[in-house]
């Protein structure tokens, strides 16, 4: 079978089926989510070199698993999107084994998880993957705001703190490669969590105690009233605002390589345009020297001035490569910039997946090496610019010096 076919087909089936089925109270369970645990899947099945054929289930699964919520609702929607999926693949002719082994991998992701194969393991972690990530504290905050809406009540913080800790203290990743991969930072997302539950429940005991004290405060003696309050509590922490931190990144990374476009653009037309002048006046006036040696230094400035603009443009687009080789020492140090290929491109995969892991697991050494990047690719775009700069400057002085020179070799010569 055509198994990309069969999955492009699957993929526009399931968003036109959430468009056809548009519910504004599906702030986390939308096809934003879904895309996100298919490039979960894509990312987990890379690591297990899945065959063809299983790749087609346990994507199939993935694009499906949820489509039920927009039918019947958040709870126990997994039979329902396991009913969508098969009446779907039925229509494209797939194989009745084939459909049973997507109905049971998204039967599998039910609460709690039940996978029973590989396929059924990778999509289990992959729908809860983000409870690994640093994008778990604003997902979970969806899906609270999510189930609000469907209930239409109020749930309240440490309630939903209690729930969410809960979660992730009977969650176990089926994987190897998510366990390696997403431990850590679920276990520092769970240690969050019980921070800010303690301090919640002592700020609240707090309150209730100084409620307590101002009504005895009522029926105390002069002396007693004039008792020293209670101290202040203390400011609420600042939290780090990880989705800003992340879009600044993602735009900052994205202005530089927008500006480097340009300035390679802009260097390929100052070659393009003096290549050509260097055609025509090696043609055109050179050849004619003989008749006209007024024009001979003009000439000859001319042409140093568009070799000069030519080699400042080149310069400019030059590419430079550095080694392509880290050491372990450099990834313990967390030194490296494993974002930019000149850091690994002579390395083995083994050392470059270690390195990668490394990083991914530690979000120090993780913004360390993007701010690195946005770094360097900053100072590679300075370089451009200024050599750029200096391309432009000797083409449109040259260029006005020479055409003068010309001029005055042609009156000087006629007197």
């Amino acid at each position: 079978m055509n198994y990309p076919v069969l999955l492009k087909r699957s993929a526009e089936h399931v968003a036109l089926f959430y468009f056809d089925h548009l519910d504004e109270r599906l702030v986390y369970h939308n096809q934003h989510h879904t895309k996100q645990v298919v490039d979960n899947v894509q990312q987990i099945a890379a690591h297990y070199q899945l065959s063809e054929h299983d790749l087609f289930i346990v994507i199939s699964a993935a694009w499906f698993h949820d489509t039920g919520i927009l039918i019947d609702g958040i709870e126990d929607h997994e039979q329902k999107s396991a009913e969508i999926a098969a009446a779907f693949l039925q229509t494209l002719h797939v194989p009745a084994e084939d459909i049973a082994a997507v109905k049971q991998a998204i039967l599998s992701t039910k609460m709690p998880q039940t996978p029973v194969s590989l396929v059924d393991k990778i999509l289990c972690d992959a729908d809860l993957f983000n409870l690994g990530t640093d994008s778990f504290k604003e997902n979970n905050r969806q899906v609270r705001k999510e189930l609000e809406a469907f209930n239409e009540t109020k749930i309240g913080g440490e309630e939903w703190r209690l729930s969410s800790i809960a979660l992730l203290e009977n969650h176990t990743y089926h994987t190897d490669y998510c366990r390696g991969l997403l431990d850590a930072t679920k276990a520092e997302n769970l240690s969050d969590l019980r921070r800010r539950q303690e301090e919640k429940i002592q700020k609240r005991q707090a309150a209730e105690a100084e409620t307590a004290e101002g009504f005895s405060a009522e029926n105390a003696s002069p002396e007693q009233a004039s008792a020293p309050a209670t101290e202040p509590a203390k400011p609420k922490k600042t939290e780090k605002p990880i989705r800003g931190v992340e879009t600044m990144f993602r735009v900052s990374s994205s202005n530089h390589q927008r500006l480097s476009v340009m300035a390679d653009n802009k260097a390929h037309i100052m070659i393009t345009v003096n290549s050509i002048i260097i055609s025509v006046g090696t043609g055109f006036i050179i050849g004619k020297f003989g008749k006209t040696p007024q024009l001979i230094i003009p000439s000859v400035l001319l042409l140093m001035v568009n070799v000069i603009t030519i080699i400042y443009a080149i310069l400019a687009t030059r590419p430079r490569i550095p080694g392509g080789v880290f050491t372990i020492e450099q990834v313990e140090r967390k030194s490296v910039n494993l974002l930019f290929f000149g850091s690994f491109y002579k390395m083995g995969f083994k050392e470059f997946e270690y390195g990668m892991r490394q990083m991914m697991n530690d979000s120090d050494f993780l913004y360390g090496s993007l701010i690195k990047d946005i770094y360097w690719q900053g100072k590679v775009l300075g370089r451009k610019f200024r050599l750029l700069r200096i391309a432009y400057d000797v083409f449109m002085y040259g260029t006005a010096t020479a055409v003068i020179a010309f001029i005055l070799a042609e009156i000087f010569y006629n007197w």
